[in-house]
């Protein structure tokens, strides 16, 4: 039973630190409640996904890769504590917390020792859950708030997505507003290979009919001001898109 079936609006923002979505998996075999957190956990702008057990779970933990996990203890097949164990090779940091039906002391202490970062019993607020899960991302810096990743850095460049200002290794370089954008999808996105869809998609937020090589033009453009004379940060690899890393 879940007391309060409505999240609370009006908090700070919380995104990855490349600027993403926060990424959540709930794990519990009661699908209406599941569904009810899933709801509300995506009203804070989250994405979200669930699994009905702990099979299941340690196969869409390798798939999602949440940033943090919602984790009933009593489950169908495996028990809370020996899916985190397993959710733990795949993930070893990421944030766990437990809900479930009982409430003794041991227990408690039980998922604790385990590895579980926090612990709630039911029946609970969604209110209360949301806020420890927000409490256990910012502890764990597997999320920042909006206000907190207005400068992104990777290696010695950084760019401020508030007064538009871009330094590598100190010295300010002046980008024209598309070069601005194209640059912050990379440093959004650091060691991810994007392909010029998914650039086309977010920079430009259409379809060039195939001319895929404006998205060339740019990255060429990005390279002279931001890797001229300096170690590279812009790659490509061949056949796949384009990928921006700090330089070795």
């Amino acid at each position: 039973m879940v007391m309060n079936g409505r999240a609370t609006g009006g908090r700070v923002e919380l995104r990855r630190p490349d600027g993403g979505p926060v990424r959540v998996l709930v794990v519990d075999d009661e699908a209406n409640l599941a569904d009810l957190l899933c709801m509300a956990l995506r009203y804070e702008g989250w994405e979200v996904t669930s699994a009905g057990t702990g099979c299941a779970a340690v196969h869409v933990v390798r798939q999602f890769r949440p940033d943090a996990v919602v984790l009933d203890v009593m489950l169908p097949d495996l028990d809370g504590f020996e899916v985190l164990r397993r959710l733990r090779g795949h993930r070893p940091t990421v944030p766990v917390l437990f809900l479930t039906a009982r409430d003794a002391v041991e227990d408690r202490v039980t998922g604790l020792t385990a590895g579980g970062d926090d612990y709630v019993t039911k029946p609970f607020s969604l209110e209360e859950v949301i806020a420890r899960l927000r409490a256990l991302m910012r502890r764990t810096g597997v999320a920042v708030t909006s206000r907190e990743s207005a400068v992104l850095t990777v290696g010695d460049l950084s760019l401020d997505e508030d007064s538009h200002e871009v330094r590598r290794a100190g010295t300010q370089i002046t980008l024209t507003a598309t070069e601005f954008e194209l640059l912050r999808y990379l440093m959004r996105n650091p060691r991810r290979v994007l392909s010029k869809t998914q650039i086309l998609d977010r920079v430009w937020n259409y379809d060039f009919g195939g001319q895929a090589n404006v998205v060339e033009l740019y990255i060429s453009y990005l390279r002279k001001k931001i890797d001229a004379g300096r170690s590279p940060m812009i790659h490509t690899l061949r056949g796949a898109g384009y990928v921006l890393k700090a330089a070795d």
